[in-house]
């Protein structure tokens, strides 16, 4: 039975790919140490996105794993124009997977990147996995598995978030343990 821990990202400054955590963030991440205490962890793979990375190191150096960097756990781009209406247009794509805007990443583009990582770890001889990533391809990542998960379990997710994905054979159990 696999174990692998779905990570959102500690606290941020804002959502470019080098935005460092905030100093809310940093202790947050160092929470995360005491959290993983106790648990065991093979591998860490983390978006390429700085504050990802942030998150998890504390992690990784006392546990002296490296951390893998994929960049298919980047955070999902809703569009690539400025959107007034943006949160609206991302309850959207929880409705209609299809639905991609310009410059954009539909959710089933989105969620098949995330799943070709997920899969790609499954068949790994790892069994104990941490994964850290970003709220919008997580949710959609965890929607794939858990078809309950939606726009509004998106918006109750805090910053950092870890959820424990349970896979034995082809069942899939999915469930938050950060409180």
């Amino acid at each position: 039975m696999k174990q692998i821990y779905l990570v959102r990202h500690c606290q941020a400054t804002g959502q470019e790919a080098k935005a460092p955590l905030t100093e809310f963030g940093t202790k947050q991440a160092e929470q995360l140490v005491s959290f993983f205490e106790g648990i065991s962890i093979d591998r860490i793979v983390s978006s390429p996105f700085h504050r990802a990375i942030a998150t998890i190191q504390p992690v990784a150096a006392k546990r002296g794993i490296s951390v893998e960097l994929d960049q298919r756990l980047e955070e999902r781009v809703l569009s690539s124009q400025h959107m007034e209406d943006w949160l609206d247009r991302l309850r959207d794509t929880f409705q209609d997977l299809s639905l991609c805007f310009e410059g954009g990443e539909s959710s089933l583009t989105a969620m098949q990147r995330a799943n070709d990582v997920l899969n790609e770890l499954l068949s790994s001889v790892a069994q104990h996995i941490v994964i850290v990533s970003h709220g919008g391809l997580l949710s959609l990542l965890m929607k794939s598995i858990d078809d309950r998960f939606g726009f509004s379990e998106w918006q109750q997710l805090s910053n950092p978030d870890v959820f424990l994905l349970t896979c034995a054979d082809t069942e899939r159990q999915l469930k938050r343990i950060w409180a």
